[in-house]
């Protein structure tokens, strides 16, 4: 027990040092300062995300109420840099028991340098670009403050990268190779200084608005929700529900990370909080030490893939891929379902391989297949409740007009009901994992017992993802606005009306229910420092591209590297995501890496003929930036896993690693396979790309373990290998048998595109030279046939070809137009060399790949056979 306590603390320790901050004064103001500046700036999002802004502007008649909301970012940098320098000391020897001098005077120039572009807007308005002897020292200023506060609570390698950049925009005018790739010709140092700091294209730009806008609230959603108990109810129903499985604890913490991640920004933190209980609950049934960590950090990092929070990187793709969010989570949501299910899987295996058991359970013992029927009845309740609703709200719709009063008085009665259930039930308390005989607790009482914690959830994501004719989604930003208004109330109220409907007194729980509000106020805000530097950091390296160019630069590295290989530079690029990834907080890395490798993987995927959707090569992007919280020899989250179990925490990143071979496949799967991201996808296709996706990744799951049925011969690992590709990549199989493509050059072209059904893709190959090199090279672009009419097909894209001596010759595109980004901008129109259209392709009427299945499922019949007589115990 002394042992689990050290580590725990050890585990909360590095937490706090990786994402809370690691000082504790000990005297009483300067703790309050800190516990208050969380507060003040949890209660500051609260307020810019509500009407009231514009509500006290009104009735005031003071405007500052409402341009407040305008200057957000400057404010919400602020926050930051004060929390980061109060709350992370700034070296190793620095005091952790009080604040010392110098970082009061931090404090101060971080927070005047911010507050500068709020008090002094109107007189930096009227002089854009021609800044003021004052801007600029105010710029540089900040800029040190912001690079200190980088250091001191994420880190080296942040601050060496924006270093980098932020030098070669000083300096990277000087070298010729640079200039001729970007015809950057460098920058003066208050130009630079200027783009960086007082416009909205450095450090205030993009990233920092996301994280001021939505970030905040889902995080301090998510710290609500756990101060209230949510997460400790999350991890006892997966216990319940999985515990008394062969393996149960592993598989419960898989299910109960997989909850958390939906709401937690940080893999360290997942790790913790669910890992405290399940990773000791593994070590009793016979999980070894690094296998025990290895599962929570593979389940916790994961927690990031799955919607709707996407450790924030999914509210950037918003911005940086400009779709909505709906999209976002609906190509992230196939893959996150898959690469659990195959953890589940993987966990499986290895219980099997280990010979274990589950916890006992008292009651009726749920199996396999109760589960499963469980599952389904849940998703069909789920979408009955999800009609009814829609109904009822469409029926109240002239009664509720555009008020939401009558979604209040629905979710008050849903939720004093669920209260007064609960009420009958003991409290869901976290059990003590070291008890001698550990047991799974029943799963009615449990889920009962808080399913009232799931309602703020279900009002997030309704608002986010539900809409009727009359009723418009709510946008990211106010939907956590809405959800975590309403989980305060939760917070405030569950344990008073818990007790008032049990006959006790309600004083002592209303205080308890004030202190997990206050709590949670706290948690959000010391949770979001680490972002809120993060995205100010990378708003340089952002900002830095916008300025010079710098992603051309680095692109022609990666691609002269790579030789215009596309798979080549797929694993350039996921070994710099794990690379970055060590010393970054996954949303710095995402932002990071996608802004320099985006376009080069769009660009060289054209110039070998793959047109890769842009949301595709974010995804790939995040994927691997997350893989680094668990990568060797730097993975945080092993770290923390390791201070739990007691483990080697090499071994443990190892492990996990290898438990995440499967999350690491999928990226190049849907990079050349975007059905994966149900992109142009129908409901019943989706459905079997689901289900086929998921057993191809179980059967690679088993290959990588090494066990099926039984212990697998290695030819029987290649056989699920080769079966796993065949489901995954069947276009691969059929293009190898026949042509995918119908292939015409100069006026032929022409007619195969008019011959095109109308609405078909035709993929056109272009050519010409480079604007910046002057070099010729290929692309190829997509457009929609309209049959008979090719002027049109290519007028709608803003396209005008010409035919002359045989060849096609395209202008300029218009701008504004679908590829006035991906042509105007990339060739030279008016050159010596034409550009023009080298060859126009139309895909073939072929049979349906989905026939290579059939081999493939008939393959992996013969190895259920083979290994069947070898088994030695049942499959579950």
């Amino acid at each position: 027990m002394a042992d689990q306590i050290q580590s725990e603390r050890s585990a909360d320790d590095m937490v706090a040092e990786a994402d809370t901050g690691a000082r504790n004064p000990s005297a009483a103001w300067q703790a309050r300062l800190i516990i208050g500046t969380c507060i003040a700036w949890s209660v500051f999002q609260l307020y810019i995300a509500s009407k009231l802004p514009g509500v006290l502007a009104q009735g005031t008649g003071m405007s500052i109420f409402a341009n407040i909301v305008a200057q957000a970012r400057f404010v919400h940098l602020a926050f930051a840099i004060m929390l980061a320098t109060l709350a992370f000391p700034l070296f190793k020897s620095s005091p952790r028991d009080r604040i010392p001098a110098y970082d009061w005077v931090l404090v101060i120039l971080g927070v005047g340098t911010c507050l500068y572009l709020v008090v002094f807007r109107f007189e930096i308005a009227d002089r854009p670009g021609l800044w003021s002897t004052s801007d600029i020292a105010i710029s540089a200023i900040g800029m040190v403050v912001l690079f200190i506060s980088v250091y001191r609570s994420l880190g080296l390698p942040l601050v060496i990268i924006a270093g980098i950049f932020v030098s070669f925009a000083f300096f990277g005018g000087y070298s010729e190779w640079a200039r001729n790739i970007t015809n950057y010709g460098g920058a003066s140092f208050g130009k630079a200084l200027g783009h960086y700091w007082m416009q909205t294209e450095g450090v205030f730009g993009v990233a920092l608005g996301v994280s001021t806008t939505m970030i905040f609230l889902f995080v301090l959603f998510g710290a609500i929700l756990d101060r209230a108990g949510g997460g400790n109810w999350f991890i006892k129903v997966a216990v319940a529900l999985l515990g008394a499985l062969r393996g149960g604890p592993a598989k419960a913490s898989v299910l109960s990370s997989m909850m958390t991640g939906m709401i937690s920004g940080s893999s360290i933190a997942n790790t913790v909080t669910t890992g405290t209980f399940t990773i000791p609950l593994m070590k009793r049934i016979g999980f070894p030490a690094e296998k025990a960590g290895a599962v929570e950090v593979a389940s916790s990092t994961n927690g990031q893939l799955t919607p709707p929070v996407m450790g924030a990187a999914a509210f950037l793709m918003v911005e940086y891929v400009n779709i909505p969010y709906i999209d976002v989570i609906k190509h992230a949501f196939l893959p996150a379902v898959i690469s659990y299910i195959a953890l589940l899987y993987i966990v499986h295996l290895e219980s099997l391989k280990m010979g274990l058991e589950g916890l006992k359970k008292p009651g009726r013992k749920i199996n396999v297949l109760m589960i499963l029927i469980l599952f389904l009845s849940g998703v069909i309740f789920m979408g009955i409740c999800t009609y009814l609703i829609i109904g009822l709200r469409m029926v109240l719709e002239p009664f509720m007009a555009e008020t939401v009063y009558g979604a209040v008085v629905l979710l008050a009665v849903a939720y004093i009901g669920l209260v007064w259930v609960a009420s009958r039930y003991p409290d869901v308390a976290m059990d003590d994992p070291n008890a001698p005989v550990p047991a799974a607790p029943r799963l009615t009482p449990t889920l009962i017992g808080g399913f009232y914690f799931a309602l703020p959830i279900f009002a997030l994501v309704w608002n986010l993802m539900v809409r009727t004719d009359t009723l418009e989604r709510l946008s990211p930003a106010l939907s956590a606005f809405w959800a975590t208004m309403f989980m305060i109330v939760i917070a405030l109220t569950h344990r008073p009306l818990k007790a008032l409907f049990r006959g006790e007194g309600i004083g002592g729980s209303a205080l308890d229910g004030w202190r997990d509000f206050v709590g949670g106020l706290i948690l959000g805000a010391r949770n979001m420092i680490g972002i809120g530097v993060a995205t100010g950091a990378a708003g340089i390296i952002v900002g830095t591209i916008s300025l010079t160019g710098a992603h051309q630069v680095i692109g022609q590295v990666i691609e002269t590297i790579a030789g215009g290989n596309l798979m080549v530079l797929l694993i350039l690029v996921a070994i710099l995501s794990l690379i970055l990834g060590m010393g970054l907080p996954t949303t710095a890395n995402y932002i990071v890496v996608s802004s320099l490798m985006a376009p080069v993987i769009v660009s060289v995927g054209a110039q070998s003929g793959l047109i890769v959707p842009l949301i595709a090569v974010h995804m790939f992007v995040f994927y691997f930036g997350i893989l680094a919280d668990d990568t060797p020899p730097v993975g945080l989250a092993a770290y923390a896993a390791a201070a739990i179990s007691r483990g080697d925490p090499i071994m443990t990143g190892v492990q996990g690693f290898a438990y995440d071979i499967r999350t690491a496949l999928l990226p190049f799967l849907f990079i050349f396979n975007t059905d994966l991201l149900l992109i142009d996808v129908g409901p019943l296709k989706a459905v079997m790309v689901f289900f086929i996706s998921l057993t191809a990744m179980l059967l690679f799951a088993a290959a990588t373990q090494g066990y099926f049925i039984a212990k697998s011969r290695w030819y029987e690992t290649v056989a699920l290998l080769v079966i796993a590709f065949m489901l995954f990549r069947p276009d691969f199989l059929l293009d190898q048998v026949s042509e995918k493509y119908a292939t015409a050059e100069g006026p032929a072209a022409l007619t195969l595109m008019s011959e095109a059904e109308t609405g078909k893709q035709v993929r056109l190959q272009v050519e010409g030279p480079d604007f910046d090199t002057g070099e010729i090279r290929p692309t190829t672009i997509a457009l929609p046939a309209l049959s008979g009419d090719t002027d049109t097909a290519f007028s709608d894209q803003g396209l005008t070809v010409l035919e002359e001596d045989g060849k096609l010759l395209l202008d300029e595109p218009f701008a504004g137009t679908p590829h006035f980004e991906t042509l105007g901008k990339e060739y030279d129109f008016y050159g010596d060399t034409p550009v023009t259209i080298t060859r126009v392709q139309v895909e073939n009427d072929r049979f349906p790949k989905e026939l290579f299945f059939i081999p493939a499922l008939l393959l992996l019949g013969g190895i259920v056979m083979i290994q069947r007589p070898r088994a030695t115990q049942p499959a579950f």
